[in-house]
């Protein structure tokens, strides 16, 4: 067994002289062992928070949006919708039209964005699993219908069971002045609800989804719309296919992915996850403190055993190399500790549902996800720290007593 090693362990493990060694060590490897816990509980956290609301948004986003640049509505030729459907990797083509009305169930009123989607949608979004009451169903027997989402259900206080009272859906008409009429400013039409989803506040008090035919007829679009919708085979070339949509449909066009979409939420996200590990990180730092304090303290307990060594013919690398292991198995110990005890918590968060949501949330329990890129990234975080922390005692009080031995 190499020597410092050999040393380094058997100062670890004795009975010191002085039991406030012991304590500062056993103090040293639990503050590392907590603070390697908090950081893979969080980042952990933050993982299976980030993966929950993108499943969410992509559930409502498309793989790609095709937009206009300037302006709300347009229509495509057939060749250009032909050449965008028989693309390689597209496996769905969606047309949405989307615009702002009033709707009115009762007493009850607000205002909504009407989304009037293609008959596929439901199959290329799976918008269907996010129906918590009723079912995705846009037309039925030749009546159109509506799903509604959870915050506009509340605020019109309407239900999925009603067939008798519709809502009425209104929306401006185009190029009409001021009038005491509102038959002559707004469109009229009267809708039913089928469904009604859930997804995040965002969404859930912003939109009513339709059938782009209803929608259409509404707002006096006839075949326009406001948006295209791909959906992508699962191995497709993303900046390919943006690049040839590109040259069919021309530059007076936008073409976003879904991260595109909702770029500025997913760059808040990772910014958070990154300073929260910033700050864990510095309260790591200031834990790791105590290492320097116990190596500190068994340096000059251990004067005499140095004294010996030097007389055996021990130089100064060998000696530090001995309080250098000393402090890196201290490290060790907490960081493999809090590695362990991190991955038990989140194990049983998943299994056990440990910290839940309230009852109205999409999911019930706080979502937990370990990456084996955070586990590399802390444990080369922490051991840096807690060899940072043993090097400047060792280096500085061997030298010193170093001198006072040659001085001697």
């Amino acid at each position: 067994m190499n020597l410092s090693f050999y040393i380094a362990k058997r100062y670890l493990v004795s009975k010191k002289s002085h039991n406030a060694i012991n304590i500062i060590s056993g103090v040293s490897i639990g503050g590392i062992c907590i603070g390697t816990l908090a950081l893979i509980v969080v980042l952990s956290a933050f993982n299976g928070l980030s993966d929950l609301v993108k499943s969410l948004y992509n559930s409502f986003n498309s793989d790609i949006k095709i937009t206009l640049q300037e302006g709300k509505v347009f229509q495509l030729t057939n060749a250009r919708i032909e050449s965008l459907k028989s693309l390689k990797g597209v496996h769905y083509y969606t047309e949405v039209l989307e615009e702002s009305a009033l709707l009115k169930y009762n007493d009850q009123h607000c205002i909504a964005t009407l989304r009037g989607v293609s008959d596929n949608y439901a199959s290329m979004s799976r918008f269907d699993t996010l129906v918590k009451e009723g079912r995705f169903l846009l037309k039925e027997g030749g009546q159109y219908l509506a799903v509604l989402g959870k915050g506009i259900s509340y605020q019109l206080n309407a239900g999925v069971n009603d067939r008798f009272t519709p809502i009425a859906v209104y929306a401006p008409k185009r190029g009409i002045g001021t009038s005491l009429s509102s038959e002559n400013v707004f469109y009229e039409k009267k809708i039913y609800a089928s469904g009604v989803f859930s997804i995040a506040d965002d969404f859930d008090y912003k939109y009513v989804l339709v059938s782009i035919d209803f929608a259409r007829e509404l707002l006096d679009y006839p075949g326009k719309i406001s948006a295209i919708e791909l959906g992508l085979e699962q191995n497709a070339d993303m900046e390919t296919l943006k690049k040839q949509i590109k040259e069919i449909i021309g530059a007076q066009f936008t073409v976003k992915n879904k991260y595109e979409q909702n770029e500025l939420l997913f760059k808040t996200m990772k910014s958070e996850k990154l300073w929260v590990f910033i700050v864990l990180v510095f309260i790591l730092i200031v834990a790791t403190f105590n290492v320097i304090g116990s190596l500190t303290m068994l340096i000059i307990e251990k004067k005499k055993d140095i004294r010996i060594l030097w007389d055996m013919g021990a130089d100064l690398i060998l000696i530090r190399k001995i309080f250098l292991i000393e402090g890196t198995l201290i490290t060790l110990i907490g960081l493999i500790g809090g590695l362990l005890l991190g991955t038990l918590i989140c194990l049983g968060q998943q299994h056990f549902a440990w910290v839940k949501f309230n009852e109205s949330f999409v999911v019930s329990a706080y979502p937990v996800k370990m990456l084996m890129s955070d586990y590399f990234l802390v444990f080369g975080v922490v051991l840096f720290i807690g060899l940072l922390a043993a090097w400047y005692p060792v280096r500085v009080f061997t030298r010193r007593f170093f001198t006072s031995i040659q001085v001697a």
